[in-house]
């Protein structure tokens, strides 16, 4: 059974930083590629990043680039995501995925963790 738990959101001030991690039972997750989607109240699950298999190439929306990253832990199998200068619009649920290609759309992705609350406030 393929199971993908989220963890490390939080309450943080703007300006802060957090680090998620997306760890795997029932799949290695270096063989998919795996994406990062949030959703805020109210509106869409959108892609924020994801890392491709095997070369691990990386993707990120325009809202996040140069402030996020990705990356993974084979060892350990699990995925990260950094976050940095974070803002009050970042705060939502943050959800990790694997599929089996690359993409910031949900439709590509065949499991999904349970996601974790993420709120940027002061």
């Amino acid at each position: 059974q393929v199971q993908l738990v989220e963890s490390g959101g939080g309450l943080v001030q703007p300006g802060g930083s957090l680090r998620l991690s997306c760890a795997a039972s029932g799949v290695t997750l270096e063989h998919y590629t795996i994406g990062w989607f949030r959703q805020a109240p109210g509106k869409e699950r959108e892609g924020v990043s994801c890392i491709s298999s095997p070369y691990s190439s990386t993707y990120y929306a325009y809202s996040v680039k140069g402030r996020f990253t990705i990356s993974r832990d084979n060892a350990k199998n699990t995925v990260y995501l950094e976050m940095d200068s974070l803002k009050p619009e970042d705060t939502a649920v943050y959800y990790c995925a694997a599929g089996s290609v690359p993409g910031m759309v949900t439709t590509v992705y065949d499991y999904w963790g349970q996601g974790t609350q993420v709120t940027v406030s002061s």
